[in-house]
């Protein structure tokens, strides 16, 4: 008996299939513009629906966004590794390296949109920090170019007012150096992690595309003695991440 013939896929998933091996490859790198419908429906003969599902593969599995008006481009980005006990070892900010540098292990990286506030303390920053106002540092994070988190850090005012906690440049080690000369280093953090749509405005300013979830992060520091110093909220593009914790039996 003869063996059964294997089901050929459909022609977009076969045209999905080497635009993806095109990506894969490096022979279309991120930022490249994909074939357009016309094209596509030029080289195979297709209809422009098929060429449509063809794309529609590739932009369901991340791999390309969307730009209306302009086309449909590769995305492809190798994402960060956030070792969530290394990153925030006091031999890492304590030796005045940034938390970034362990993140990043050397891809260049940029922070902008920085503001620096005081205001009332929010529900949640009034309940661990304990306090009715805050210094809130928001900032932007890009990874080779890109977007990638949003973070709001929360301060108790009385503790950094005056200090240089609240100006731009926070110096070597960054704001865990500060509270360390203020007296009151990080002893303890914890981090809660949750899943979620983005808003609008999160959507802008990360440059994401139509369906991509965000990882929400709180996290709060602690000093010796069980007093909050911290509030961070942090705000990440979820296909741009992968979080490591490591555990001990």
């Amino acid at each position: 008996m003869e063996s059964p013939v294997p089901h050929e896929p459909p022609i977009y998933r076969r045209i999905a299939d080497r635009l993806r091996q095109a990506i894969l490859a490096g022979d279309l790198r991120d930022g490249d513009r994909l074939p357009g419908e016309n094209a596509l429906m030029s080289e195979h003969g297709i209809a422009r629906a098929t060429a449509r599902q063809a794309l529609a593969v590739l932009i369901n599995e991340g791999l390309a966004v969307p730009k209306r008006g302009s086309g449909v481009y590769v995305r492809r980005f190798r994402p960060i590794r956030r070792h969530g006990s290394r990153r925030l070892s006091r031999e890492q900010w304590g030796a005045g390296r940034a938390i970034w540098d362990s993140d990043t292990s050397g891809r260049p990286y940029t922070v902008d949109d920085l503001t620096i506030t005081r205001e009332p303390a929010a529900d949640e920053a009034a309940r661990v920090l304990d306090c009715e106002e805050v210094w809130v540092r928001r900032r932007r994070y890009s990874v080779d170019g890109r977007p990638v988190q949003l973070a709001a850090s929360h301060f108790p005012a009385l503790l950094v007012a005056d200090t240089p906690i609240v100006v731009p440049d926070t110096g070597p080690g960054g704001v865990y150096a500060r509270l360390r000369d203020l007296g009151h280093a990080p002893a303890h953090f914890t981090e809660e992690v949750r899943a979620r749509m983005p808003t609008p405005e999160e959507s802008e300013k990360l440059g994401l595309p139509a369906g991509t979830p965000v990882i929400v992060v709180c996290r709060a520091a602690y000093a010796a003695g069980g007093t909050a110093v911290e509030l961070n909220k942090m705000i990440m593009d979820a296909a741009s991440y992968v979080l490591q914790y490591d555990f001990d039996a």
